[in-house]
């Protein structure tokens, strides 16, 4: 499902990736660990389409995403990748439901069936009484969930999710771990997750050790 082939990247005269070699299969839960620089957001962000390499090739489903036109590409990372962050990232100004339709509308999916869609996501993740509340007013937790509907509102067939319970609390974050899970037995998507929780880490079905811009281990 996923392919990639020796990516390397730098940055200047900063070699970030150096030569990395992966198969994802379609519907599995990979995590991603090792120390601050060794490359793990960087490889993360090329998977995503979000920055480029500068050799190697990354193929999703069969496509060659990076011989895709800039506004090709653009349709196919919103139509296939969904992201969850440390940080929620939502519009302040809109509210939960209006959060998660964004991608929706950006995909030109009729208001009215993108907004059933999300009313269904935030209700399955126990957030039906939190529909027309904005930010400020959800909790870390409640925030972050939003942001995995949000994520799942295009029925992506990758998410990718960057230190996604590093700035909730242990409950908030065991919960989210499990809700990882939850969804992949529900629509077999597959999970990419950067993380330094260990717990997390350790759960998931293929554990990806990162050390100096290369894959060290794969358990």
């Amino acid at each position: 499902m996923i392919v990639i082939e020796n990516i390397h990247k730098s940055y200047g005269n900063l070699e970030v990736l150096k030569g990395v070699y992966l198969t994802i299969e379609q519907g599995k839960v990979i995590s991603i660990v090792g120390a601050s620089g060794a490359g793990k957001s960087t490889l993360l962000q090329i998977i995503g389409t979000l920055d480029k390499p500068n050799t190697g090739s990354l193929k999703i489903n069969d496509i060659d995403v990076f011989g895709l036109k800039d506004k090709e590409l653009s349709l196919f990372r919103n139509k296939n990748i969904g992201f969850v962050f440390q940080f929620h990232h939502l519009l302040p100004e809109f509210t939960a439901l209006e959060n998660v339709c964004i991608p929706a509308f950006i995909n030109k999916t009729p208001k009215p069936e993108a907004e059933k869609r999300a009313i269904e996501l935030l209700t399955s993740l126990g957030l039906k009484d939190r529909i027309h509340h904005k930010p400020s007013e959800l909790s870390g937790g409640e925030a972050q969930r939003v942001a995995v509907c949000r994520a799942l509102i295009n029925n992506p067939a990758v998410i990718l999710a960057d230190e996604p319970s590093g700035n909730l609390d242990s409950n908030s974050a065991k919960e989210l771990h499990e809700l990882f899970f939850k969804l992949r037995e529900e629509f077999n998507q597959t999970f990419i997750i950067v993380t330094h929780n260990e717990e997390l880490a350790n759960m998931a079905d293929q554990k990806l050790v990162m050390k100096d811009g290369n894959i060290l281990v794969n358990c």
